[in-house]
C-alpha cells in the first residue's frame, strides 16, 4: 500500500491524511468543496507548525509531509 485516498476533508479526513502523509505515504485528499480542501491544508500546516515549534519535526519533515498530499475535487 503506497497510495492512500481519503474522501472528505473535514476534521477527521484531514487528520487521517496528515497522519499517513507524515508517515511517508502519498495521499489523495478528496472533497467536493475546494474551500474544504483549502481549510484542510491550512489545518494540516498549522498542526505541522505546532510540531515544528515543539521541535518534534524538522522543516524537511514538514515539507515532505505537505508534498505527500494531493488535493482533488473529483
Amino acid at each position: 500500500m503506497k497510495l492512500i485516498s481519503v474522501i472528505g476533508a473535514g476534521t477527521m479526513g484531514n487528520g487521517i491524511a496528515h497522519a499517513f502523509a507524515q508517515s511517508g505515504y502519498k495521499v489523495n485528499l478528496i472533497d467536493l468543496s475546494s474551500d474544504a480542501l483549502d481549510r484542510a491544508i491550512q489545518s494540516i500546516t498549522k498542526n505541522l507548525d505546532r510540531q515544528l515549534a515543539k521541535e518534534k519535526i524538522s522543516d524537511l519533515d514538514k515539507a515532505n509531509t505537505l508534498s505527500n498530499i494531493t488535493i482533488s475535487t473529483d
